[in-house]
């Protein structure tokens, strides 16, 4: 009868828990941006894109102090920044709602199509970067390569951010 008792404490304690949960789960949601007006989610997205739009512009700041360049050196700088600025969204990937209504064949042409013009912006990209890099002395070119790399400043503070920590990205040495 006691272990009857405890099963029955065990199970309404189990239940109430739970219930008290939900509420919490369900407010989760609605911050999530479910319940967000159109409004709402592109004031949303404006506010993300300044706060990238000025990381981009301390890191950039930080890598041209760093580099610590001639006068010779600044006009490759520029078109080096020029060349990498983050570019906003295409029209195309706009369109991406009317894709469901898309045959296969024209969705998939719209791909390569976008890919075409990636590839396009990472050639400039390059040749950008090539012009820079061939105005640096070895010094600038070890500090930029250094900067440059991959995910540059991210690389270095792994496991800050969620998703991203050691275990997922195990460092190469």
């Amino acid at each position: 009868m006691n272990a009857l008792r405890k099963n029955i404490l065990i199970g309404l304690t189990v239940l109430g828990m739970g219930s008290a949960v939900l509420p919490l789960h369900a407010a989760e949601d609605g911050r999530q941006g479910h319940t967000m007006t159109q409004e709402q989610r592109d004031a949303k997205r404006a506010e993300h894109r300044a706060k990238r739009a000025e990381h981009f512009a301390k890191r950039q700041a930080k890598v041209h102090d760093a580099l610590k360049l001639t006068a010779a050196q600044e006009p490759a700088w520029a078109a080096y920044q020029a060349a990498i600025k983050p570019q906003p969204r295409t029209a195309a990937r706009g369109e991406r709602a009317n894709w469901k209504a898309m045959p296969a064949p024209q969705r998939m042409e719209k791909r390569i199509e976008m890919s075409k013009q990636r590839i396009a912006r990472m050639e400039a990209r390059l040749a950008a970067t090539k012009t820079l890099y061939a105005a640096l002395s070895p010094e600038q070119q070890k500090l930029f390569d250094e900067n440059s790399r991959h995910g540059g400043h991210r690389m270095k503070h792994r496991g800050m951010h969620k998703g991203h920590g050691e275990h997922m990205h195990p460092k190469a040495s």
